[in-house]
Protein backbone atom coordinates (compact mmCIF):
# COMPACT_ATOMS: atom_id res chain seq x y z
CA UNK A 1 0.00 0.00 0.00
CA UNK A 2 2.89 2.11 1.05
CA UNK A 3 4.39 2.25 -2.24
CA UNK A 4 1.08 3.53 -3.93
CA UNK A 5 1.51 6.49 -2.18
CA UNK A 6 4.87 7.41 -2.59
CA UNK A 7 4.66 9.30 -5.83
CA UNK A 8 1.80 11.77 -5.05
CA UNK A 9 3.64 14.35 -3.66
CA UNK A 10 7.50 13.67 -4.76
CA UNK A 11 9.49 14.56 -7.18
CA UNK A 12 10.19 12.80 -10.69
CA UNK A 13 13.80 12.36 -10.13
CA UNK A 14 15.42 11.75 -6.89
CA UNK A 15 18.64 13.87 -6.69
CA UNK A 16 22.36 12.77 -4.71
CA UNK A 17 21.48 12.85 -1.07
CA UNK A 18 22.30 16.55 0.33
CA UNK A 19 23.35 17.87 -3.25
CA UNK A 20 21.86 21.04 -4.43
CA UNK A 21 19.22 19.94 -5.92
CA UNK A 22 18.39 17.16 -3.63
CA UNK A 23 18.71 20.35 -0.77
CA UNK A 24 16.67 22.88 -2.64
CA UNK A 25 14.24 20.70 -3.51
CA UNK A 26 12.82 20.30 -0.15
CA UNK A 27 9.66 22.06 1.42
CA UNK A 28 11.83 23.82 4.15
CA UNK A 29 13.74 25.61 1.32
CA UNK A 30 10.04 26.17 -0.84
CA UNK A 31 8.72 27.94 2.45
CA UNK A 32 11.89 29.83 3.24
CA UNK A 33 12.93 30.72 -0.35
CA UNK A 34 9.23 32.24 -0.93
CA UNK A 35 8.56 33.65 2.30
CA UNK A 36 10.20 37.23 1.05
CA UNK A 37 8.16 37.13 -1.96
CA UNK A 38 5.13 36.30 0.16
CA UNK A 39 5.82 39.22 2.73
CA UNK A 40 6.48 41.64 -0.11
CA UNK A 41 3.25 40.78 -1.82
CA UNK A 42 1.16 41.46 1.09
CA UNK A 43 2.93 44.75 2.11
CA UNK A 44 2.43 45.80 -1.67
CA UNK A 45 -1.18 45.00 -1.80
CA UNK A 46 -2.10 46.30 1.64
CA UNK A 47 -0.16 49.54 1.82
CA UNK A 48 0.96 50.98 -1.05
CA UNK A 49 -0.81 54.08 -1.86
CA UNK A 50 -0.56 53.81 -5.69
CA UNK A 51 -4.07 53.26 -7.27
CA UNK A 52 -4.20 49.85 -8.73
CA UNK A 53 -3.12 48.49 -5.20
CA UNK A 54 -4.67 51.17 -2.55
CA UNK A 55 -8.44 50.98 -4.30
CA UNK A 56 -10.40 48.15 -2.19
CA UNK A 57 -6.83 45.85 -2.28
CA UNK A 58 -6.45 44.17 -5.72
CA UNK A 59 -6.19 40.78 -5.49
CA UNK A 60 -4.57 37.58 -7.73
CA UNK A 61 -7.67 35.27 -8.31
CA UNK A 62 -5.99 32.26 -6.73
CA UNK A 63 -5.42 34.22 -3.84
CA UNK A 64 -9.34 34.67 -3.91
CA UNK A 65 -10.21 31.30 -4.54
CA UNK A 66 -7.50 29.88 -1.26
CA UNK A 67 -9.32 33.21 0.41
CA UNK A 68 -12.82 32.29 0.31
CA UNK A 69 -11.83 28.16 0.40
CA UNK A 70 -10.98 29.09 3.78
CA UNK A 71 -13.11 31.49 5.00
CA UNK A 72 -15.57 29.14 3.91
CA UNK A 73 -15.18 26.07 6.32
CA UNK A 74 -12.92 28.11 9.00
CA UNK A 75 -15.40 30.88 9.54
CA UNK A 76 -12.34 33.70 9.47
CA UNK A 77 -13.17 37.44 10.86
CA UNK A 78 -12.86 39.32 7.77
CA UNK A 79 -10.23 41.91 9.77
CA UNK A 80 -8.46 38.78 9.67
CA UNK A 81 -9.26 37.10 5.82
CA UNK A 82 -6.14 38.61 4.12
CA UNK A 83 -3.86 36.55 6.36
CA UNK A 84 -5.42 33.04 5.40
CA UNK A 85 -3.51 32.67 1.71
CA UNK A 86 -0.27 33.25 2.92
CA UNK A 87 -0.38 30.94 6.74
CA UNK A 88 -1.69 28.26 4.34
CA UNK A 89 1.17 28.20 1.84
CA UNK A 90 3.44 27.89 5.21
CA UNK A 91 1.58 25.32 6.90
CA UNK A 92 1.04 23.36 3.98
CA UNK A 93 4.93 23.27 3.05
CA UNK A 94 5.73 22.39 6.57
CA UNK A 95 2.86 19.74 6.23
CA UNK A 96 4.67 18.29 3.53
CA UNK A 97 8.49 18.69 5.23
CA UNK A 98 6.86 16.52 7.84
CA UNK A 99 5.37 14.01 5.87
CA UNK A 100 9.07 13.67 3.13
CA UNK A 101 11.10 13.19 6.12
CA UNK A 102 13.95 14.86 4.98
CA UNK A 103 16.28 16.54 6.98
CA UNK A 104 15.10 20.24 8.34
CA UNK A 105 18.65 21.92 8.04
CA UNK A 106 19.28 24.53 5.20
CA UNK A 107 22.09 26.56 4.19
CA UNK A 108 21.61 30.63 3.53
CA UNK A 109 24.03 30.42 0.79
CA UNK A 110 21.66 28.21 -1.33
CA UNK A 111 19.41 30.85 -2.08
CA UNK A 112 21.15 33.32 -3.82
CA UNK A 113 21.86 30.37 -6.76
CA UNK A 114 18.15 29.51 -6.56
CA UNK A 115 17.30 33.10 -6.94
CA UNK A 116 19.40 32.57 -10.22
CA UNK A 117 18.61 29.50 -11.19
CA UNK A 118 14.42 31.20 -11.03
CA UNK A 119 15.44 33.58 -13.38
CA UNK A 120 17.29 31.56 -15.89
CA UNK A 121 14.64 28.97 -15.87
CA UNK A 122 12.30 31.96 -16.83
CA UNK A 123 13.91 33.12 -19.67
CA UNK A 124 12.86 30.32 -22.04
CA UNK A 125 9.14 31.19 -21.56
CA UNK A 126 10.13 35.12 -22.17
CA UNK A 127 12.01 34.29 -25.62
CA UNK A 128 8.57 32.21 -26.58
CA UNK A 129 6.26 34.94 -25.67
CA UNK A 130 8.29 37.45 -27.62
CA UNK A 131 8.74 34.91 -30.00
CA UNK A 132 4.74 34.75 -30.98
CA UNK A 133 3.51 38.36 -30.30
CA UNK A 134 6.51 40.40 -30.07
CA UNK A 135 5.96 41.42 -26.81
CA UNK A 136 6.15 39.39 -23.28
CA UNK A 137 2.71 39.40 -21.23
CA UNK A 138 2.53 38.47 -17.53
CA UNK A 139 -0.22 35.53 -16.49
CA UNK A 140 -0.97 37.60 -13.00
CA UNK A 141 -4.72 38.42 -12.85
CA UNK A 142 -6.98 40.07 -10.49
CA UNK A 143 -10.09 40.68 -9.04
CA UNK A 144 -11.04 44.14 -8.46
CA UNK A 145 -13.82 43.80 -5.31
CA UNK A 146 -17.00 45.38 -5.97
CA UNK A 147 -16.55 45.14 -9.90
CA UNK A 148 -18.04 43.46 -12.43
CA UNK A 149 -15.02 43.27 -14.23
CA UNK A 150 -12.36 41.05 -14.20
CA UNK A 151 -8.78 42.02 -15.58
CA UNK A 152 -5.27 40.72 -16.42
CA UNK A 153 -2.56 43.02 -15.76
CA UNK A 154 0.51 44.12 -18.11
CA UNK A 155 -0.58 42.87 -21.11
CA UNK A 156 0.88 44.73 -24.67
CA UNK A 157 -0.22 47.86 -25.23
CA UNK A 158 -2.08 49.56 -28.06
CA UNK A 159 -0.60 48.27 -31.23
CA UNK A 160 0.75 45.34 -30.17
CA UNK A 161 -0.65 42.11 -30.36
CA UNK A 162 -0.92 40.20 -26.69
CA UNK A 163 1.43 37.36 -26.36
CA UNK A 164 -1.10 35.04 -23.73
CA UNK A 165 -4.08 37.46 -23.31
CA UNK A 166 -5.39 40.12 -21.06
CA UNK A 167 -7.07 43.01 -21.26
CA UNK A 168 -5.03 46.24 -20.26
CA UNK A 169 -1.52 47.70 -20.52
CA UNK A 170 1.10 47.75 -17.94
CA UNK A 171 0.59 50.83 -17.63
CA UNK A 172 -3.41 51.98 -17.87
CA UNK A 173 -5.94 49.63 -16.08
CA UNK A 174 -9.32 50.12 -16.65
CA UNK A 175 -11.88 51.88 -14.01
CA UNK A 176 -15.26 51.24 -12.65
CA UNK A 177 -16.80 52.88 -15.61
CA UNK A 178 -14.64 51.61 -18.64
CA UNK A 179 -11.79 54.53 -18.66
CA UNK A 180 -8.46 54.13 -18.37
CA UNK A 181 -7.13 54.81 -15.27
CA UNK A 182 -3.28 55.13 -13.66
CA UNK A 183 -1.51 51.94 -12.95
CA UNK A 184 1.78 52.21 -11.57
CA UNK A 185 4.70 49.42 -12.53
CA UNK A 186 4.57 48.62 -8.90
CA UNK A 187 1.13 47.08 -9.03
CA UNK A 188 2.35 44.99 -11.92
CA UNK A 189 5.36 43.78 -10.57
CA UNK A 190 3.23 42.74 -6.93
CA UNK A 191 0.85 41.24 -9.25
CA UNK A 192 3.34 39.07 -10.59
CA UNK A 193 4.47 37.70 -7.38
CA UNK A 194 1.25 36.68 -6.33
CA UNK A 195 0.64 34.96 -9.32
CA UNK A 196 3.96 32.79 -9.19
CA UNK A 197 3.12 31.81 -5.54
CA UNK A 198 -0.92 31.68 -5.07
CA UNK A 199 -1.30 29.90 -9.02
CA UNK A 200 1.19 27.62 -8.81
CA UNK A 201 -0.36 26.88 -5.16
CA UNK A 202 -3.69 25.75 -6.89
CA UNK A 203 -2.40 24.47 -10.27
CA UNK A 204 0.61 22.71 -9.46
CA UNK A 205 1.12 22.02 -5.67
CA UNK A 206 -2.34 21.17 -5.10
CA UNK A 207 -4.55 20.32 -8.10
CA UNK A 208 -1.42 17.99 -10.00
CA UNK A 209 -1.31 15.90 -6.28
CA UNK A 210 -4.93 15.67 -6.22
CA UNK A 211 -4.58 14.43 -10.24
CA UNK A 212 -2.60 12.25 -9.09
CA UNK A 213 -4.25 10.54 -6.06
CA UNK A 214 -7.06 10.04 -8.42
CA UNK A 215 -5.41 8.94 -11.66
CA UNK A 216 -2.88 6.73 -9.92
CA UNK A 217 -4.12 5.58 -6.58
CA UNK A 218 -7.99 5.45 -7.34
CA UNK A 219 -8.37 5.01 -11.08
CA UNK A 220 -5.59 2.36 -11.05
CA UNK A 221 -3.76 4.33 -13.96
CA UNK A 222 0.33 4.03 -14.54
CA UNK A 223 3.02 6.20 -12.77
CA UNK A 224 4.17 7.69 -15.88
CA UNK A 225 0.21 7.45 -17.49
CA UNK A 226 -0.66 9.61 -14.33
CA UNK A 227 1.89 12.11 -14.74
CA UNK A 228 1.38 12.78 -18.40
CA UNK A 229 -2.20 13.45 -17.56
CA UNK A 230 -2.02 15.36 -14.78
CA UNK A 231 0.70 17.61 -16.15
CA UNK A 232 -2.05 18.03 -19.55
CA UNK A 233 -5.15 18.51 -17.53
CA UNK A 234 -3.61 21.16 -14.84
CA UNK A 235 -1.78 23.14 -18.09
CA UNK A 236 -5.21 22.90 -20.00
CA UNK A 237 -6.49 24.26 -16.65
CA UNK A 238 -4.38 27.19 -16.38
CA UNK A 239 -4.95 27.88 -19.27
CA UNK A 240 -8.54 28.53 -19.33
CA UNK A 241 -8.81 29.94 -16.40
CA UNK A 242 -7.11 33.47 -17.64
CA UNK A 243 -9.95 33.51 -20.17
CA UNK A 244 -12.80 32.11 -17.81
CA UNK A 245 -12.36 32.20 -13.95
CA UNK A 246 -15.07 31.65 -11.44
CA UNK A 247 -15.31 33.94 -8.47
CA UNK A 248 -17.91 34.50 -5.67
CA UNK A 249 -20.31 32.21 -7.51
CA UNK A 250 -20.28 32.99 -10.87
CA UNK A 251 -18.18 32.54 -14.15
CA UNK A 252 -16.61 35.97 -15.92
CA UNK A 253 -15.10 36.10 -18.79
CA UNK A 254 -11.20 37.74 -18.27
CA UNK A 255 -10.28 38.42 -22.01
CA UNK A 256 -11.14 37.45 -25.47
CA UNK A 257 -10.32 33.42 -26.08
CA UNK A 258 -7.55 33.51 -28.90
CA UNK A 259 -6.29 30.08 -29.98
CA UNK A 260 -2.91 31.29 -29.80
CA UNK A 261 -2.73 33.07 -26.24
CA UNK A 262 -4.40 29.46 -25.09
CA UNK A 263 -1.59 27.58 -26.33
CA UNK A 264 0.79 29.83 -25.22
CA UNK A 265 -0.21 29.16 -21.61
CA UNK A 266 -0.65 25.88 -22.48
CA UNK A 267 2.77 25.42 -22.49
CA UNK A 268 4.02 27.38 -20.12
CA UNK A 269 1.29 25.08 -18.07
CA UNK A 270 2.93 22.00 -19.14
CA UNK A 271 6.56 24.44 -18.70
CA UNK A 272 5.50 24.89 -14.75
CA UNK A 273 4.23 21.62 -14.20
CA UNK A 274 7.21 19.71 -15.73
CA UNK A 275 9.44 22.06 -13.73
CA UNK A 276 7.04 21.62 -10.40
CA UNK A 277 8.01 17.47 -11.14
CA UNK A 278 11.32 18.19 -11.18
CA UNK A 279 12.33 21.02 -8.84
CA UNK A 280 9.59 21.36 -6.39
CA UNK A 281 7.52 23.60 -5.38
CA UNK A 282 9.91 26.65 -4.61
CA UNK A 283 11.64 26.83 -7.87
CA UNK A 284 8.69 26.87 -9.16
CA UNK A 285 6.92 29.76 -8.20
CA UNK A 286 10.09 31.39 -8.29
CA UNK A 287 10.58 31.23 -11.42
CA UNK A 288 6.80 31.91 -12.08
CA UNK A 289 7.02 35.28 -10.15
CA UNK A 290 10.38 36.47 -12.36
CA UNK A 291 8.67 35.29 -15.56
CA UNK A 292 6.03 38.00 -15.19
CA UNK A 293 8.42 40.92 -13.35
CA UNK A 294 10.57 40.44 -16.58
CA UNK A 295 7.86 40.23 -18.70
CA UNK A 296 6.39 43.39 -17.27
CA UNK A 297 9.82 45.34 -17.55
CA UNK A 298 10.50 44.31 -20.62
CA UNK A 299 7.25 45.94 -21.69
CA UNK A 300 7.44 48.79 -19.18
CA UNK A 301 10.88 49.63 -21.07
CA UNK A 302 10.59 48.58 -24.72
CA UNK A 303 6.78 48.88 -25.63
CA UNK A 304 5.35 51.54 -24.02
CA UNK A 305 4.91 53.09 -27.11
Amino acid sequence: MASRFKYNTSQLFNFAQDSYLERTSRPIYAMLFLLPFIVFYEMGTILSTTDALSRTQDRVVAFIWLQSFLDKYLGLDTKLAWAAPPVAVVVILLGLQLASRKPWQFCAADFGPMMVECILLAVPLIVLSLFLSGAADPTGKVVEPGYATVHTQAETLAGWPAAVGGATSPMAAATKDGEPGSKSLLADVVTGIGAGIYEELIFRLILMCLLMILLQDLMGLSHSGSITLSVLVSAALFSAHHHIIFVNGQFASSSPFSWREFSFRTIAGVYFALLFAVRGFGITAGTHAFYDIMATLINATFFQY
